[in-house]
């Protein structure tokens, strides 16, 4: 059955809200509320994969303490984009 997008946007703002560190919660939920409605399925998928991440990888970088995986280069550049302006 697929789920419907409804449904998965409201998924992926409670996965974005209840990462397991706080940083994390705060970053990811305020991507989510600004980027998510804009995500066709593709994004959402990529999406979705990256929820899948370590904490202390995505938080590494977000930050830039560490070069992320290609794969996920360009949203994890939009996320601190997002996360870090001011």
């Amino acid at each position: 059955m697929t789920e419907l997008r409804e449904h998965r946007l409201k998924r992926l703002s409670m996965r974005s809200m209840r990462r397991g560190i706080k940083e994390m919660d705060i970053i990811l939920s305020r991507y989510a509320e600004l980027r998510l409605e804009g995500f066709d399925e593709a994004m959402l998928d990529r999406y979705d994969a990256l929820l899948a991440e370590n904490d202390q990888d995505l938080y590494q970088w977000v930050s830039g303490q560490k070069a992320p995986p290609e794969s996920l280069r360009d949203m994890i550049t939009d996320i601190s984009e997002v996360a870090f302006q001011h």
